[in-house]
């Protein structure tokens, strides 16, 4: 291979995953963090604390709760923008669609509808006169939860991973979409870089100076997760290209999309639109028996994971259940729907193509909506790897030249590495503490999490602030104290977690995981503690290398 062309491999895999890599670190760390939501959001919402729960029974325990739904204020808002004339009193607004969802790792339910009102839209091009409500619900009582608390996985911890949540626009999903590019770039010039791929897979030499040992478990990680970043980086591209790079469905070929959603319907036997004639409800729970018994019928018995009733109240209204699919990895619904009047069998999805069940297979591999914990743990690790991988690619740069950019008195050393800690131990930082105020703030409090939010960007901020100030000494060819001091930073935010909750809510470690087992909160009290335990090992491993590299740039700046 011509070295000319490695070489420009090399400058390819260099600024590609510099410059994008900072994008990368917070995609491959909330996505670890992502694997498990649900539990992190049991953790934040302590009311929320009890065993997972089945679909409950609709005629017993939903009907009433949609009865009550209303549409929510914030969506009532930003439907008036939409529309002429003022939108009418929800207590007036018929519910024209609902539903209702669960996983086997939600003790809460969620539900939603879409009211119709009586509104002209003001752009032609807007299709949906609708209002949506939603709401979480106690699905054993079907008592509403208070719903304006923020749900820190799955409401922040999971959007952070592929949009930054900075949805102006979709520029975080762009941006994201973008590192995910370079990630690929990154991993394809990277082996083109390493000939000698399969002797760094098993070479580690933490003795080595910082240069030599940052290169070696940059390439021990990227080696050893390599098939793991690849496929996550390409799949999360693939999932997101039809419905927010090019949603082409919705835009140059909108009239034919149009078109196909009503030939699909009439193929199907689901009508695309109403009636116009009120019809009845019939009992969904005998249609959740029926859908049972022909999942088990064909041997793949499970619980209703989405219910989904279009066009309620209306002779051509139909109920569609969803399986559960937990217990495979492929994202599959094996869908069955009825005519809700009758509750008769309009449809029954039938198994997938072969091009459809490599789609369902990829997906879900990528969203792990899975059962499976010991491969859930395989995927935090290989998020793990993915950030060590990028850290010490940043260390790697910095190391690399900022004993040249010293003698020449520049700072891009120094301004690289201020961002790498900002990045790396003060996203640590902002998460962790995001938690410590979450159990610090009252439970009551009006907008609880627009604080929560707030703090977690105030101290990525001051984490910021604190990596540029403490890096003077880059600029002298040594290391960032601010390495080290954000390390013990995270170590005090981390046992401040666990204490506050303990404080709290009464749930210590002793009661999740001995007399009241509930490992949802136990093991995130367990992650923050080893996240402390990591982080007092690596600021002390920082300060004894530190010191032992002093003398040396000492003697080298003696003899100049």
């Amino acid at each position: 291979m011509s070295p000319h062309f490695r070489q420009a491999m090399t400058w390819l895999h260099t600024w590609m995953g510099l410059v994008l890599g900072f994008v990368l670190m917070a995609a491959f760390f909330f996505g670890a963090l992502s694997v498990f939501d649900r539990e992190i959001d049991r953790w934040a919402i302590p009311e929320t604390r009890f065993e997972p729960q089945p679909m409950p029974s609709f005629d017993k325990v939903l009907q009433p709760v949609y009865a009550q739904l209303r549409p929510h204020p914030s969506d009532m808002v930003a439907t008036q923008q939409r529309v002429i004339g003022s939108l009418p009193s929800p207590e007036t607004m018929p519910m024209s669609s609902l539903y209702a969802y669960t996983t086997h790792r939600d003790p809460v339910l969620a539900i939603g509808g879409e009211f119709d009102v009586p509104n002209k839209l003001k752009d032609d091009a807007d299709e949906h006169a609708h209002v949506h409500g939603w709401a979480t619900i106690d699905p054993r009582s079907g008592q509403f939860l208070p719903d304006d608390k923020l749900k820190i996985g799955s409401g922040w911890f999971y959007p952070m991973h592929y949009q930054l949540n900075w949805s102006w626009l979709n520029l975080g999903s762009w941006l994201v979409g973008l590192a995910g590019f370079s990630m690929l770039v990154a991993l394809v010039t990277g082996v083109i870089m390493h000939r000698k791929i399969f002797r760094e897979f098993f070479t580690f030499r933490p003795w080595k100076r910082t240069q030599r040992s940052a290169l070696d478990l940059h390439n021990l990680s990227g080696v050893l997760a390599l098939p793991f970043h690849f496929f996550f980086a390409l799949t999360g591209l693939v999932i997101f290209a039809s419905t927010v790079y090019f949603p082409v469905g919705h835009t140059l070929l909108k009239p034919l999309h149009e078109q196909h959603e009503v030939l699909e319907a009439r193929r199907t036997g689901l009508p695309h639109e109403p009636a116009g004639v009120a019809a009845p409800l019939a009992s969904v729970d005998a249609m959740v028996l029926e859908a049972k018994r022909r999942w088990a019928a064909r041997d793949m018995p499970g619980e209703v994971g989405l219910l989904f009733i279009e066009h309620l109240g209306d002779a051509n209204g139909y109920v569609s259940l969803y399986r559960a699919g937990s217990d495979q990895v492929a994202l599959v619904g094996q869908a069955i729907h009825f005519k809700a009047s009758t509750g008769e069998v309009l449809r029954e999805e039938p198994p997938p193509s072969a091009v459809g069940g490599i789609n369902e297979f990829l997906t879900g591999l990528h969203l792990q909506h899975f059962e499976h914990w010991l491969l859930r743990w395989l995927y935090v690790l290989g998020g793990l790897l993915g950030c060590v991988c990028i850290a010490t690619g940043f260390i790697f740069f910095v190391e690399k030249r900022k004993r040249k950019h010293a003698e020449s008195g520049s700072q891009g050393s120094r301004v690289v590495d201020a961002l790498a800690v900002t990045t790396v131990t003060g996203m640590v930082i902002a998460t962790v503490g995001m938690l410590v105020v979450n159990r610090v703030l009252p439970s009551h409090l009006v907008g609880k999490g627009e604080w929560e939010k707030l703090a977690f960007w105030g101290l990525w901020v001051l984490a910021m602030l604190h990596a540029f100030v403490r890096s003077a000494p880059v600029a002298q060819a040594r290391l960032n104290p601010a390495w080290r001091e954000q390390c013990w930073g995270i170590t005090v935010l981390a046992l401040a977690a666990v204490a506050l909750n303990w404080l709290s809510t009464g749930d210590h470690l002793f009661k999740t995981m001995v007399s009241e087992p509930y490992w949802a909160v136990a093991g995130v009290d367990l992650s923050l503690l080893a996240s402390a335990g990591i982080a007092v090992w690596v600021a002390r491993k920082l300060a004894q290398r530190d010191q032992a590299h002093l003398p040396q740039l000492t003697a080298e700046v003696a003899h100049g």
